[in-house]
């Protein structure tokens, strides 16, 4: 392949390879010429000319295929428009001639073919430049349009609508010839001949004015005859041309216009043409209209349909403003052809016309119209309906004048009532609840309106207002509660209204039914309601027979739709319902007996309804209460169940009785007894199997049905790949709804709700907007077919062979179209039998029923209807899986294999390979691997076969299905097969789609097949690769749209296991320009495309899909169709100019993504746009955080347009300033919009919510980036550094600005997505601080704007959910504004509770939280206390709920229990701490009687506070003492406290964790829970051991801090309490003297005498267990275990500072242990603890670069401080182990303060220091021994002689504090081993002066203890000291010379010296006397010193006042230990 990689086509190369292979060849060099070309150097071009025209003019000759001659001629047009063009004309001489040519064979025919295509390029390229010569050249191609095959016509054709476009005006003169010459093929045989005349006429109507003035009626009736036996290619094509033409006939085209003078059509006309063609077909001319009224015969549902296409296409192409302009015309226009009789002949047809308008109204309303435009139209539909209704009741009313034609206009409006409500209701429900204006504005009376429709007539009617009104109230869900309550109060007020009764039945239905899409539900009071309604119209109806029917229907739909609210309301219910149901059906046989012979028809019709709504109704329950479902509930349900079955069988005889009316109401009791046996488990009732089969049997027999009615769900059952045989892909179009009428089922797509009024409360099924359940007739058949599916696996062997018997035999019997239709249901359901079974993992069953059921396929194999075809080879397959036998597999193929081998008619061969490909597919590669290769061989052969594309549709398909099943085994076949597909493609003629989508199916299934080798570079593998590549280009280039499909899939695959591969430069544009494609499946396949490619490489994908915008203009026509439904796209302008499809501006493909998400429906589609956008966001929004953040900003901007709120403060200037930078819309403007009247719309609101989400995920990926997106100083300078540089913090004002637009819209939704931004917001920026105003944060400007976001939320008609999320964003602002506020910040944060809304949040309050909770604490209280007995209550076990109290909680119902749980489980944490933080500043003190209580609430809360006290409601209130109801409280919440941390689930929010840590510490702040927790010991254990369970599964440092604060708090308790009982005790022995209470003090505490601790009793040792835990945890290096083990390397580890303070808190509270036990449980516990010490202390004092000391460190000595100094009586046995430990523990830290050279420097302070410790705290005996002495003096000495002056520094200090101990006895021996090393350090001074401050501060420190020495020592000794200080001193002097020029340090220490000398000389005057006589030289030294002093302070003294001496150190250390 590389060798056509050349400019000029290599004909050596070509030469060489094989005959095969050349056009392949041919092609990669025309592929790779069509991208150079365009690159290319022009001179290279021109050089080269003359030699590539005669190459490509050859190829012509050469007879190319279809996508080689496409190339071919795009290629030789590029090249002379790129070079020189003198020969242009030969070449086109040339190409005539060969059109000319009367050679008619098939082997010339792609020459000419080519010929005509190169014309058509050459054109279309050069238009003009080519003028003269173009009549010549169109008569050419006219007149072989004439004599041409239907190949031909479309070529020429094709090339006629290039020449036109490249002509424009100038072709003028041909436009006639061309327009009679190709009208009369609009009506041709061949569907692409008519596709192609509908383009050419397309492109012709752009300049040929006579199209759509004078021609005008012409070509609406050509168009409506080619629409007459269509396919949907052309009804896309023909109604495309027809709706343009009728556009442009209407408002033509400027140009135009001023050329000639033209009569334009009025609106009238042009609606009036096409509504001819909706309501008559295309047959007769309109001139016999007259006569065509008259006689009967139906329209042809082609034309209505592609009519239907037209009207969208005609109002989308004159734009969404003419629509708004023109909407009460068009409304009553369409809802005209509705009403008209020739619309309505049948019931059917009369839905199917329903259905076309509907699709109109929902085409172009629904997408058209922005959210203003649409509730403008609501109020059109609005007064449409209201002025039907009025001219109903007028004809009602009217009831004596018996006209015939009132009652007709009656029939009339209900379809009329349909359209319009369902369209009505869909607006409302995609405005959602932007369409509140629309309820709230009394003037338009939407409400009135809609619940008028309800006493309609008409059934259908009532159905649909019900329908709206579900509608309203799920898009406004707080209407669903009234509207219930209005429909009931009307109920009961027109009983006796048979409509009445009906109509609000049903509204109430509807209402229940859409509660589950509304988030808050209703009351559950409203069930009650509902039963007592429903029960009372079920016992009334006997009572008049007029409303008897309605009454009992009314009866049984309102129950029905009970069922749908679920489990927790039907509970109370059920007892009640199962006895209803049982009364309906006779008790016994007898009684059954005894019904027929009584009765007239009447009765029987309302028993039977009765019977029908009942069965109903219990399947509602089964399908929506399955948890109810016990095996008691299913056995008293099976009675009626069994009745009605037996009643089946004599329902024949009561029809013979009675008269054939009562079918229907059987056939309903039949359905929904199939409906519920489907649901219920088959074993249920096995006891009736016979007889229900026989029933299932004759129903989908047909056996008592003259009709030949057939079930809708045999495609269902077919496989999802075989729709290219079934065609129901089209069921994948935007057209799907109006399709359906099409396909060959019967009344298919004739759904509507009157089928089946219970469809009215049932889920919606998916992907539908209504629900359409099928006339009762197919209903029937479909239920008997799904539930024959589930019975059949448990019925025996015997009666599978029967049925399959007679199934053959009513084949047999039934002919013609009866025969087809039998068929076709026995396949349905022996496929859902067979599929029933491979589901049970059963199987088919011996040899005979083996063979029966064989014979019954083999022979549909050969049916010549291809439905029943791909059923029979489904079947086949499912067979071959269900027997799962080798033989048998065997013997299935063996005979296709025959079979296909003689067969020659098209029939057999293609049912066969489909059999073939089905048995592949369900046995897998493993079990027909023996039969891959036959199977194989033969397909590949059927492929070939030219003649018949079918066979080769079906034996391609077959095929894939082979490839895709066979997986690895199929790799020997890959490459014949991969010829064979390119050969294909190169070959098949285009207008065969379905081939072409076959062959891309076999492409995709090869290329996952080769997987991920295709990464490789062997030669087979890169020929394999590039093989794949050319197949997907052919495909990718292919005019239809599901071939493109095809081959974006392949592609998908192929980026998928070799990307580097795939071209993403040319992928990624022609994905964009499919993103604007009218066809549903290729926007999907476009985008799940992107989808993956975003995934991988979002920055390439957005830079290749700018590159489209960037080179618009130089895009050729893509030939893209253009999607009626794209709005603005479609401006015809042009609608064939070069720049078509997808306009990518300045927002990039992202903002394509985003206006695509307003305009599709589609949910898979939708899913995968919000993934694409998602990633992109992940890998891009960062980098460029601007454009991302513009784009979120202009779509949420289109709410402020909806929205009455006022901008933000002043905002309107810089808005105004924005607005003309960039106008909102043309983001999403389209290509070719020259008027701006077809802005396309705003964003919707569900694209507004999606922006939104988009802001809260670009915040959270801007936190895991980079700090500075959240500090303001940090990003302005790093956006000085780099100006490409942005930083999210830079935006804040825009962050805020778009939450603010979103929190305060008409959208319930948008406003919860603002108000979670904003939260984010708040939370991220909230300790960012203002550079500019320090001590301020950057939040606080924008205080204003946040509350102005917030206050909406607090309004009367807000939903709760809104207010409770408002209240959460408002605590988390209010409480880091006031992050220093007083303890109970946290208090409002519980609105969660629905019923917790008091008013007191109404009023924002301007400061702090408190002052607005303070008020309302009494009450608040109660109502937090009421809710955590709710919350205990409701987490009790299952095996308590008898314990429940009867009538509910303080805020649930007993109904409401499971809702409830959640919003409990929700909200439970905060509730607790402010509980506990209530309790802790005043509650414990409060106890207000329960009257007081009482009258200070509202009415709903009385009862929830008698629950609250432990009282029945009625009781008086016990009073209780304040210690026992402070008892009570305690119990509560540590009893909540405990069980929540025993077990959090693994997904609870920590911050319940955190919140109910935070209560627990807070709450053991006050005393008296203090006394509660040590009182009971085993509390407390408790709590510890639950505490250490926490620590296990949760990691977060924040938590574990908590826990050790709880566990302080629970020692702190216990301490106290000890204290306080010890404190009693010695008072009590001062007072008695008793020698036995001393011994009893002595063991107060854990351990008495004997010292042991029982573990699970000891708090003391469950402490230990839990703080040995942490600090192992986070200090490994303590666990013996581990640092005795050889492996073990000892390395020290920086603890985090979270790891350090938790540590540090650990030790603290160890240390506290001992004071809990007596002397002997302090001994037991003691060397653990000291151990520990000791440990941390060497462990984490690590010398540090600024001396700071560790956490860890300082708690380790003050621990050390506390135990030593414990104030324990010691007994005689304690004493000595107390001096051995406390001998140890020094030894220990004099072991580790040894200096060692490995480790990290030790910080010597922290281990002197410890040594000090013991030196002050413990006696002399204890430490005075010698060897500890040595030790001690040693570390001192060591630490004097450090090179670190601060040490130094810091040695001194403690030797100071040594030296002056009060124990002569222990400092002596210091002092004398010390003090000669000081004064010689101190002396060496002189020579080596200080030079820092710390040098400078150790000599001062050194100095100071020299001077207590002094001060220490005896007066006649005090000469000699002085002798040492003052010399020392005096050396420190400078002269006045030296002073000058000396440092700093050197100057303050000269200072320090004379000051202390003049400080020394008072003191001891004869001593000092003594010594300055001795010497002479210092006191001339000191005299100068001290006359320099004096002489600089005289001269200070004029300038400043005298410096301060810094005589005290410096630096002091953060902590003081003594």
């Amino acid at each position: 392949m590389e060798l056509a990689h050349s400019l000029l086509l290599n004909e050596e190369a070509l030469v060489q390879i094989t005959e095969a292979k050349r056009p392949v060849f041919i092609f990669e060099w025309l592929r790779f010429l069509d991208k150079v070309l365009v690159a290319a150097n022009k001179t290279d071009v021109k050089e080269k000319q003359k030699k590539l025209v005669e190459q490509l003019t050859g190829l012509i000759s050469s007879s190319p295929g279809p996508p080689t001659r496409k190339l071919l001629a795009k290629n030789l047009a590029a090249l002379y428009s790129i070079g020189d063009t003198f020969t242009v004309f030969q070449t086109l001489d040339k190409c005539n001639d060969i059109i000319k040519s009367k050679d008619d064979t098939a082997a010339y025919l792609p020459t000419k073919l080519a010929a005509v295509a190169c014309v058509g390029a050459f054109y279309e390229k050069m238009g003009r430049m080519l003028g003269s010569s173009f009549p010549e050249t169109v008569n050419n191609l006219l007149k072989s349009l004439k004599s041409a095959e239907s190949q031909g016509r479309s070529e020429i054709l094709m090339s006629l609508q290039k020449v036109l476009n490249g002509l424009g005006g100038a072709a003028a003169s041909c436009h006639r010839d061309i327009y009679k010459n190709a009208r009369s093929l609009l009506t041709d045989r061949s569907m692409a001949v008519r596709c192609a005349v509908a383009k050419c006429l397309l492109e012709l109507q752009n300049e040929a004015v006579f199209m759509w003035t004078a021609e005008l009626e012409n070509v609406a009736t050509l168009c409506f005859k080619a629409l007459e036996n269509s396919n949907y290619g052309v009804r896309v094509a023909v109604s495309k041309l027809l709706g343009t033409v009728m556009a442009t006939a209407l408002i033509p085209k400027q140009a135009t216009v001023m050329r000639q003078n033209v009569k334009r059509a009025t609106l009238e006309e042009v609606l009036e043409l096409m509504a001819t063609g909706f309501l008559r077909g295309g047959s007769g001319f309109l001139k016999s209209g007259g006569e065509m009224l008259k006689v009967g015969g139906s329209v042809n549902r082609e034309v209505r349909v592609g009519v239907t296409q037209a009207y969208v296409v005609f109002v989308t192409t004159l734009g969404g403003q003419w629509l708004e302009r023109n909407f009460a015309t068009f409304l009553s226009h369409v809802l005209d052809l509705v009403s008209h009789p020739r619309a309505t002949q049948t019931h059917v047809e009369a839905v199917y016309s329903r259905r076309c308008v509907s699709f109109i109204l929902r085409a172009t309303v629904g997408s058209l119209l922005g959210e203003k435009a649409q509730i403008a139209a609501a109020k059109d539909i609005c007064q449409a309906i209201g002025k039907q209704m009025k001219a109903v009741e007028a004809v009602v009313n009217d009831a004596n004048s018996e006209n015939k034609s009132g009652a007709a206009d009656v029939a009339a409006s209900q379809h009329v009532m349909v359209c319009a409500l369902q369209e009505l209701g869909s607006l409302v429900q995609s405005l959602n609840a932007t369409a509140s204006p629309l309820i709230q504005e009394p003037s338009i009376g939407l409400l009135e309106t809609v619940t008028s429709v309800l006493l309609h007539p008409s059934m259908a009617a009532r159905l649909a207002a019900a329908w709206c009104l579900r509608c309203v109230a799920v898009a406004l869900p707080f209407q669903l509660t009234p509207f219930l309550d209005r429909c009931a109060e009307r109920l009961n007020n027109l009983k006796t209204s048979p409509e009445a009764v009906s109509g609000y039945s049903f509204a109430m239905a509807a209402l229940l039914g859409g509660v589950h899409q509304c988030p808050l539900g209703i009351p559950h009071a409203k069930g009650k309601m509902v039963v007592s309604i429903a029960e009372d119209l079920l016992r009334t109806a006997a009572q008049n027979s007029r409303l008897s029917l309605q009454r009992t229907q009314a009866g049984w739909l309102l129950l029905g739709a009970l069922m749908t609210l679920g489990p927790s309301v039907v509970r109370y219910h059920l007892p009640k319902m199962l006895l209803l149901w049982r009364n309906v059906f006779p008790r016994s046989l007898k009684e059954l007996e005894a019904e027929k012979a009584r009765g007239d028809s009447f009765t029987w019709q309302v028993t039977l309804e009765g019977r029908a709504g009942a069965l109903c109704a219990m399947r509602s329950f089964v399908a929506h209460c399955p948890e109810l479902l016990t095996e008691d509930v299913i056995r008293k349900l099976m009675t009626p169940i069994e009745c009605a079955m037996t009643m089946m069988s004599h329902i024949p005889s009561v029809i013979k009785a009675h008269g054939a009316h009562l079918k229907a109401s059987a056939a309903m009791v039949r359905l929904r007894l199939y409906d519920i046996l489907a649901l219920l488990p088959p074993k249920t009732y096995e006891g009736s199997f016979n007889a229900l089969l026989r029933e299932l049997v004759a129903e989908f027999t047909l056996t008592d049905n003259s009709a030949n009615t057939t079930t809708s769900l045999l495609r269902s059952l077919c496989h999802y790949d075989d729709s290219v045989l079934l065609g129901s892909w089209l069921q994948e179009t935007d057209h799907k709804s109006i399709e359906d009428q099409l396909q060959p089922n019967s009344a298919s797509g004739s759904g509507a709700l009157e089928h089946d009024p219970s469809s009215i409360y049932l889920r919606i099924p998916a992907g539908e907007a209504v629900p359409g359940p099928l006339p009762l007739g197919v209903s029937v058949i479909d239920a008997s077919v799904a539930l024959f599916g589930v019975v059949f696996p448990h019925v025996s062997y015997k009666h599978r062979l029967q049925m399959l018997d007679h199934f053959a035999e009513c084949v047999k019997q039934a002919k013609g179209v009866r025969q087809q239709a039998v068929q076709l249901n026995i396949f349905t359901a022996v496929l859902s039998a067979l599929k029933g079974l491979a589901e049970n993992k059963s199987t088919l069953g011996p040899e005979e029923v083996r063979k029966s059921a064989l014979t019954l396929v083999m022979g549909a194999l050969d049916n010549p209807n291809p439905i029943l075809r791909c059923a029979a080879g489904e079947a086949l397959g499912r067979m071959a899986q269900v027997v799962g036998e080798a033989t048998f597999i065997a013997r299935m193929a063996q005979y296709s294999f025959d079979k296909l081998k003689s067969a020659r008619d098209v029939v057999s061969r293609t049912g066969h390979s489909l059999a073939l490909g089905c048995l592949h597919r369900y046995v897998g590669g493993i079990g027909s691997g023996q039969h891959l290769k036959t199977s194989v061989s033969i397909l590949l052969a059927l492929a070939q076969d030219g003649t018949s594309p079918e066979v080769q549709t079906w034996s391609l398909h077959s095929l894939a299905l082979i490839v895709d099943s066979s997986g690895p085994m199929y790799r020997g076949y890959v490459e014949p097969t991969l010829s064979l597909v390119l050969t294909l493609l190169l070959t098949v003629p285009p207008s065969h789609t379905e081939v072409h989508q076959c062959l891309g199916r076999c492409l995709g299934a090869i290329i996952t097949t080769v997987g991920p080798e295709l990464q490789g570079n062997s030669v087979t593998i890169s020929t394999i690769r590039s093989s794949c590549l050319v197949g997907c280009a052919i495909t990718q280039d292919h005019s239809d749209s599901l071939v493109q499909a095809a081959a974006i899939s392949c592609l998908q695959q192929l980026h998928m296991f070799a990307p580097r591969h795939v071209n993403l430069s040319s992928l990624v544009p022609s994905l964009c320009v499919h993103l604007c494609s009218s066809h549903l499946l290729l926007r999907r396949a476009a985008v799940a495309c992107l989808r993956q490619l975003a995934q991988r490489e979002a920055a390439e994908v957005c830079e290749y899909a700018m590159s489209l915008a960037k080179n618009a203009g130089d895009r050729e026509n893509s030939g893209m169709n253009i999607n009626p439904f794209v709005p603005g796209i479609g401006s015809r302008r042009d609608i064939h100019s070069q720049h078509q499809g997808v306009n990518i501006t300045e927002t990039g493909l992202e903002g394509v993504l985003f206006g695509m998400l307003d305009r599709e429906t589609d949910r898979k589609l939708c899913s995968d746009i919000h993934d694409t956008l998602g990633h992109m966001l992940s890998s891009l929004a960062v980098e460029n955080l601007s454009h991302w953040l513009m784009l979120c900003k202009d779509v949420l901007a289109a709410s402020s347009d909806m929205s009455t709120t006022a901008p933000l403060g002043g905002g309107k200037d810089e808005e105004s300033e924005k607005k003309d930078e960039m106008d909102d819309d043309t983001m999403f403007t389209t290509l070719g919009e020259e008027d701006k009247s077809k802005l396309s719309v705003a964003p919707r609101w569900a694209t507004r919510v999606f922006a939104a989400d988009c802001l809260c995920r670009i915040i959270m990926l801007c936190e895991n980036a980079n700090k500075a997106h959240f500090d303001l100083a940090l990003a302005r300078s790093a956006k000085l550094k780099n100006t490409k540089n942005d930083f999210l913090v830079l935006h804040l004002s825009d962050l805020i600005r778009m939450a603010f637009m979103a929190a305060t819209d008409h959208s319930n939704q948008l406003r919860m997505a603002g108000l979670q931004a904003l939260e984010d917001i708040i939370k991220k920026f909230a300790s960012v601080p203002e550079p500019e105003f320090p001590g301020h944060v950057i939040l606080e400007q924008y205080q204003a704007n946040v509350g102005a976001a917030l206050r909406p939320a607090f309004s009367q008609d807000t939903p709760s959910d809104i207010t409770a999320k408002a209240c959460q964003v408002y605590v988390v602002a209010m409480k880091i504004k006031k992050e220093a506020e007083t303890k109970p910040k946290r208090a409002i944060k519980n609105t969660n509770e629905d019923e917790e809304d008091f008013g007191a949040v109404d009023e924002l309050p301007p400061d702090s939280l408190i002052t607005l909770v303070q008020p309302e604490l009494p009450t608040l209280s109660r109502l937090w206390l009421a809710v955590l007995k709710d919350y205990a209550l409701l987490t009790l076990p299952a095996e308590f709920a008898s314990q429940l109290p009867p009538d509910g909680g303080a805020f649930y119902t007993p109904e409401t229990i499971d809702t409830a749980r959640l919003h409990y489980r929700n909200s439970w944490a905060p509730i607790l701490h402010a509980v506990a933080l209530w309790l802790n500043s005043t509650g414990f003190n409060s106890s207000e009687s329960t009257e007081e209580a009482a009258a200070a609430m509202p009415n709903s809360q009385k009862r929830a506070t008698s629950i609250m006290l432990n009282q029945a409601p009625g009781t008086p209130p016990t009073t209780k003492s304040l210690l026992e109801i402070n008892k009570d409280r305690m119990h509560l919440i540590l009893g909540v406290s405990i069980q929540f941390l025993c077990s959090p689930r693994p997904e609870e929010p920590v911050e319940h964790v955190t919140s109910c840590l935070q209560a627990l510490h807070t709450l053991l702040d006050s005393p008296c829970a203090r006394i509660h927790i040590a009182e009971d010991q085993l509390l407390g254990v408790e709590l510890l051991s639950v505490l250490h369970r926490l620590l296990l599964t949760w990691d977060p440092p924040s938590v574990q801090l908590l826990i050790t604060g709880v566990v302080q708090q629970i020692v702190r308790a216990a301490q106290d309490y000890l204290q306080e009982k010890r404190n009693t005790l010695t008072s009590f022995i001062a007072d008695e003297e008793d020698i036995k209470e001393k011994e009893t003090c002595l063991v107060l505490g854990e351990g008495g005498e004997s010292g042991g601790l029982v573990p699970g009793k000891s708090l003391v040792f469950a402490a230990m267990e839990l703080l040995m835990f942490i600090l192992v945890r986070h200090m490994p290096q303590l666990n013996t275990k581990m640092s005795d083990s050889p492996s073990h390397v000892s390395t020290k580890l920086q603890l985090s500072e979270e790891s350090s303070r938790l540590v540090a808190a650990t030790v603290t509270i160890l240390s506290d242990l001992p004071s809990l036990c007596s002397p002997a449980g302090c001994m037991t516990i003691l060397p653990t603890i000291l151990f520990l010490n000791t440990k941390v202390l060497k462990e984490t004092a690590v010398k540090s670069v600024d001396n700071q000391v560790p956490p860890p460190v300082s708690a380790a000595l003050q621990g050390l401080k506390t135990i030593v100094t414990l104030p324990v009586i010691k007994t005689d046995e304690t004493q000595k182990q107390w001096t051995n430990l406390i001998r140890s523990t020094l030894a220990s830290i004099l072991e580790y303060s040894q200096p060692e050279a490995s480790k990290p420097v030790l910080d010597e302070v922290s281990m002197l220091t410890a040594i000090a410790l013991f030196l002050w705290s413990a006696s002399a005996e204890i430490i005075g021994v010698q060897s500890l002495q040595n030790g001690c003096v040693n570390r001192f000495k060591n630490a004097l002689n450090s090179c670190d002056p601060w040490v130094q520094a810091k040695c001194y200090q403690l030797l100071l504090s040594v030296f002056q101990h009060t124990n002569r006895a222990l400092s002596t021996p210091y002092i004398h081993s010390l003090a000669p090393i000081i004064v010689e350090k101190l002396k060496a001074v002189e020579r080596n002066r200080p030079n820092s401050n710390t040098e400078l501060l150790a000599v001062q420190e050194g100095i100071k203890v020299l001077e207590t020495l002094v001060a220490l020592g005896e007066e006649k000794n005090r000469v000699q000291l002085l002798a040492l200080l003052v010399p020392t001193l005096i050396s420190y002097l400078l002269n006045e010379n030296a002073f000058a020029s000396a440092s700093a340090a050197s100057k303050d220490l000269h200072e320090f010296a004379l000051q202390n000398l003049m400080h020394i000389g008072p003191l001891y005057p004869h001593a000092f006397k003594t010594v300055m006589g001795a010497a002479p030289e210092l006191k001339t030294r000191l005299e100068t010193a001290v006359r320099a002093s004096q002489a600089s302070k005289a001269k200070a003294a004029a300038r400043q006042p005298p410096p301060t001496v810094h005589s005290a150190p410096t630096i002091k250390l953060k902590t003081s230990f003594f």
